[in-house]
Order: C-alpha cells, then sequence, then structure tokens
C-alpha cells in the first residue's frame, strides 16, 4: 500500500508540491541565514509603545447561543476563537522568549496581549506544529493545571511529547481527517500547509504540520472558521477552499518572510497571504496574525500590516473585512 503524498519514508514527513522538492537541500543553508544574522543591518526591533495595545473583551465563560462569535489577538500564532459555547485556542505560547533555552532567543517586543489568568475556560486546543513560537513547555503546563479537561488537537506525532507533559486527552490528525470539538457542535478539520516541523537535532520533519479549519456539524449550524498556521504559498489553499469552505473567518500569517531566498517556501509574505486568502474562496473577514511578537527574520517588524493592507487594497477587496489586530484587541463578528 503506497504512503500519502505528505508521508515520507522512516516515519517522517515532507510536502508533496513539486515546487516543493527542494525545500530540504533550502533548510540545510541555513548557516548562511545564521551569517547574515549575525553580521548583517537588520531594520531596529520596535519599542513597546510602537505596537498598539487594545483591552481584551473576550465573552465569559463563552458566547452565548445566537451571540456573536469573538477573536482575541493574543500575538504572534496565539488566538482565542469563541464560538457559540465553544471556547478554543490555537498555538498558544505566553513566554516571554519563544526557544529551547529560557535565557536566550528571541524576546517579545512587548507582553502577550492578554494575560493567562485572564482566559475563559477553554475547551480545546488547536496546534499547528512544534516550532518553539508555536508550541511552549511552560505554557503548556500551566494550561494543563487550569483547564485539565481542554481538549488538545494535534498533526500526527504529538502524543508522547504531549504525554510526557501529563497531558493525556490529545487526539491526533492527519490531513483532511475530522473529529468533533467539545459540544458536539463543531467539528476541526486539520488541513494541508507547506512547512516543517523540529524540535532537536536529527528530529526534522518527523512530526506533522498543519492548518486547521472549524466548521459545525451540521450544515449551516455555524460559522467556518480557517486558521493557517504557518505556511509557504502552494496549492494547498484552493483545494482547502474548494474542500471545506467558504469561510467566514480566515486567520492567516502575514509576518516573519524575509529573506525570501530562505523564507519563501515555509512563510508566505503579505502579498501572498492575501493571495491565499482569494485562493480559499475570498469570502469573509481576513485577520492577520504572526507578526510584531517576535523578530525572527530579517524584515521590519512592524512592516506587514502596511504591506497586507496596500496588497488588500490591490485586489480591490472591501475594507470591511481586512483586520489587522492589535495585541490583545478583541474582534465580533456579526
Amino acid at each position: 500500500m503506497s504512503l500519502p503524498p505528505h508521508h515520507a519514508s522512516a516515519g517522517r514527513f515532507r510536502n508533496p508540491w513539486p515546487v516543493a522538492s527542494g525545500d530540504d537541500a533550502l533548510r540545510s543553508r541555513i548557516w548562511r541565514v545564521a551569517f547574515e544574522w549575525v553580521f548583517g543591518r537588520h531594520p531596529p526591533d520596535p519599542s513597546p509603545d510602537e505596537l498598539e495595545r487594545s483591552e481584551p473583551d473576550p465573552a465569559r465563560p463563552r458566547v452565548a447561543e445566537g451571540g456573536d462569535p469573538r477573536i482575541t489577538w493574543v500575538g504572534h500564532a496565539t488566538s482565542l476563537i469563541q464560538l457559540p459555547g465553544l471556547n478554543l485556542l490555537t498555538d498558544p505560547v505566553w513566554s516571554d522568549r519563544c526557544s529551547p533555552v529560557g535565557l536566550g532567543g528571541p524576546k517579545r517586543f512587548s507582553a502577550p496581549g492578554m494575560e493567562l489568568d485572564g482566559l475563559p475556560p477553554i475547551d480545546a486546543v488547536l496546534l499547528s506544529h512544534d516550532h518553539y513560537d508555536h508550541l511552549d513547555k511552560p505554557t503548556v503546563r500551566t494550561l494543563r493545571d487550569r483547564f485539565p479537561d481542554a481538549v488538545w488537537l494535534t498533526p500526527l506525532g504529538y502524543r508522547a511529547w504531549f504525554g510526557s507533559l501529563g497531558v493525556e486527552a490529545v487526539e491526533e490528525r492527519d490531513w483532511w481527517q475530522s473529529g468533533m470539538l467539545p459540544g458536539g457542535r463543531f467539528e476541526a478539520v486539520s488541513v494541508p500547509a507547506r512547512h516543517w516541523t523540529r524540535r532537536r537535532p536529527g528530529a526534522t520533519n518527523l512530526r506533522l504540520w498543519c492548518g486547521w479549519v472549524i466548521r459545525p456539524a451540521e450544515q449551516g449550524a455555524g460559522p467556518r472558521v480557517y486558521f493557517a498556521g504557518d505556511s509557504g504559498y502552494c496549492p494547498a489553499f484552493e483545494e482547502i477552499g474548494r474542500r471545506l469552505g467558504p469561510f467566514d473567518v480566515s486567520l492567516i500569517p502575514i509576518g516573519a518572510y524575509e529573506p525570501r531566498w530562505f523564507m519563501a517556501p515555509w512563510h508566505v509574505s503579505p502579498e501572498e497571504a492575501v493571495q491565499a486568502y482569494l485562493d480559499a474562496g475570498g469570502r469573509g473577514a481576513f485577520v492577520g496574525i504572526h507578526w510584531g511578537t517576535w523578530r525572527l527574520t530579517f524584515e521590519a517588524p512592524l512592516e506587514p500590516p502596511g504591506r497586507a493592507r496596500a496588497a488588500w487594497v490591490a485586489a480591490g477587496l472591501p475594507s470591511r473585512d481586512l483586520y489587522i489586530p492589535r495585541h490583545g484587541e478583541t474582534i465580533r463578528f456579526a
């Protein structure tokens, strides 16, 4: 029996598109990026007062039946998604640094937009992949203790890692596999992305990566939300829209994209993020995430919103559907 195209030999995973065949060779040139990181000249980090903040306004304890869905952007890929009767977190990271060592690595430009202690009850957590800016041990431990009944939905290969931290309610999904979320009203579908995984040397692509679609279990019984995770531009966006759209809200990364010679296979640029939205159906709200939190790449940290807005206008899309939230901002959707 042949393996699915994103499954490689020896239990590893790969990007299945022909244009992705050189991803591994490109990643082996990380030495060049490291050299440019240390000896190159880059735009300065923003000061905390340059990053606009907003007071979060989540529903407590949950959005009531018939109430408006809400999304609160904590920072980077971490968002609180509130649908009627259901509270979800995406890629939760509250630590000051995203790094395997707490005293080094990228440091937040400003505090998370919402305190961990300020979260309403969490029913489920959606994880896209294992990089340190998306999966954080101290945060997982805190959420485990505060919300012991929460379900953790992950791509393939994460059960043992979470089990080592005492998190047992882990449900792994391959691409296109779905599972019911707590309450039985919504389900989550793991969807393709063009990315990679590794938390230690020698473990490249031993775990899968994905995006997520949240949709009502019954047709038309609630909103559809697309969380893209991390992804380079690829044909997956069009297929996701065709199979699971249209979406009422799409959370798509707009930052961490320079230098393009290295980052293009794994992170969309702001212009590609808008094109990905169009590929996936071009309907509903676009929420730009994954920027302005840590310096992970070479662009000016505050550049992504301006480029995303310009691309949005150039595409002739309605301004009412574009959201670039401030840290902590809660967006309500009718």
